[in-house]
């Protein structure tokens, strides 16, 4: 199955650094304030935002992007892939440690796999750090990606840019929006490094799926897959 749904309108942010803010209190400890962009936390994101509730992702509103997710029978979501004109971003969420980032190595993975498949992959400086941009040969082909990776508490979100944007950040427009946006719903519950965050369907549109709601989404784009032997969190 794939839903598609046009996202009305969210407002826009301004991309500043994703930096945590200092402030002291009034008793003279320190607090920290929310990031001034996301992806956030669930804890830190700013309330008020028309959000696509996907479960460990809530996609924010914006105006023209098409969000499309493939799910099975029961609801469960493989894949989330946001579309704006010729621009696409797959978004992914995983399991990470408490104490530390895991998109260096993901990065690295990815890089080594792309050149065993025969694709050389090249790390360039962006908005949210390193990322790694490819050339990919499929049956359509030549195709570029580009795949960004953010750290948060106990998570990471990876996404990959399809279209215009995997060459030029400032073509991503309303896709780059989106993941400013974002919010990740991590939980509680201790997970493998690198596992993939739970996401389903919101109920009411699985309930309209129905039992015979498998289906595919043409986006897959290389994605760095889980460790072997995960870790516990």
């Amino acid at each position: 199955m794939i839903f598609s749904r046009k996202r009305a309108d969210a407002g826009r942010r301004g991309r500043d650094e994703r930096t945590t803010e200092v402030l002291d209190s009034h008793d003279g400890e320190q607090t920290s304030a929310a990031p001034a962009r996301g992806p956030y936390d669930i804890g830190e994101a700013p309330a008020g935002v028309q959000r696509l509730d996907l479960g460990s992702l809530h996609i924010p509103a914006v105006p023209e992007v098409e969000v499309r997710v493939q799910a099975d029978p029961q609801g469960v979501i493989q894949q989330v892939v946001l579309v704006h004109g010729e621009n696409a971003l797959q978004l992914g969420v995983f399991a990470a440690p408490r104490s530390e980032g895991i998109w260096d190595e993901v990065r690295e993975e990815i890089r080594q796999s792309l050149f065993n498949d025969g694709a050389a992959a090249q790390e360039v400086e962006g908005e949210y750090g390193t990322e790694l941009r490819a050339r990919v040969r499929t049956p359509d082909g030549l195709t570029d990606l580009r795949f960004v990776g953010i750290d948060g508490p106990r998570w990471m979100v990876r996404g990959v840019y399809q279209g215009p944007a995997a060459v030029d950040p400032a073509a991503a427009g309303p896709l780059a929006q989106c993941l400013d946006g974002l919010v990740v719903d991590r939980g509680p519950e201790a997970k493998p490094v690198r596992e993939p965050l739970p996401l389903r369907l919101p109920r009411d549109v699985a309930d309209q799926a129905g039992p015979a709601g498998a289906g595919g989404a043409d986006a897959d784009a290389a994605a760095g897959r889980p460790a072997p032997e995960p870790r516990e969190v």
